[in-house]
């Protein structure tokens, strides 16, 4: 009973659980968001009924992991005041800024356009549904960089002034947006999560081909996932080196 009493221990047991979940859904999220919109053009181009069965089956996928990256991460915002009080008071005026601005300007983005490509097949044109489709990817690379901003802050702090109540206050938006590490760090997380998702597209393809079941969508998936990948992981190692002279500077 006394560990059930501990509400701060209880705080801590709650947020790491949530911040674990957040991050192994947020970046395969983020990297099927990319997949999507590549399968989606695909299907867009050839017309082929197989091209278009295998967008909705990847569809389905990115909702998945989109719901859980949503549901944890409202919750994991909260909890940064019942685990860092005095924190979130401290640069609670530039820590949550971009914080919400990520929910104005990304997420919403993201969830209108993601309702498109659910409800809106016979509804809007295929025009418009392909591009609903890179928005939907181009919110979650902007949903990241906010995060990434604020992350970033946090190791380089830039822009901000302390006021006469002892909290940080916002003195340049620009400055602390694009502090010393923002872009390294956003650079080498974009790149990794969508690695990441290029991963899992070539392991679903090569599942499908192992199990002789939809051996042509398989190997669709497998040299998708597997070109994508390659990419990235070049652009990872250039990337990791950026941030690691940032990091050693």
């Amino acid at each position: 009973m006394g560990v059930l009493a501990d509400a701060v221990l209880l705080n801590r047991i709650q947020f790491a659980a949530t911040a674990i979940y957040h991050f192994m859904f947020v970046p395969l999220s983020i990297g099927f968001g990319v997949i999507l919109a590549i399968l989606m053009t695909r299907a867009y181009r050839t017309g082929l009924a197989e091209d278009e069965s295998l967008a909705r089956f990847w569809l389905k996928l990115f909702c998945g992991t989109f719901a859980v990256g949503v549901a944890t991460g409202i919750t994991m915002e909260f909890s940064f005041g019942t685990n860092w009080a005095d924190y979130s008071r401290f640069v609670g005026d530039i820590f949550g800024a971009p914080l919400a601005a990520e929910a104005l300007f990304a997420f919403f983005m993201e969830s209108v356009f993601l309702g498109v490509l659910l409800f809106g097949r016979e509804r809007v044109s295929r025009k418009f549904y392909l591009a609903s489709a890179w928005l939907v990817c181009f919110g979650s690379c902007l949903s990241a960089l906010w995060i990434i901003i604020a992350n970033s802050w946090m190791q380089t702090p830039a822009g901000y002034e302390i006021g006469p109540d002892g909290n940080a206050v916002l003195v340049n938006f620009w400055a602390a947006a694009f502090n010393p590490s923002t872009l390294q760090r956003y650079f080498h997380v974009l790149v990794t999560v969508i690695l990441c998702g290029a991963l899992v597209c070539a392991a679903v393809g090569a599942y499908y081909l192992l199990k002789r079941r939809f051996e042509g969508a398989g190997r669709k998936l497998l040299r998708l996932g597997t070109m994508v990948a390659l990419v990235c992981a070049v652009l990872t190692v250039v990337a990791g080196h950026a941030q690691a002279v940032e990091v050693a500077e």
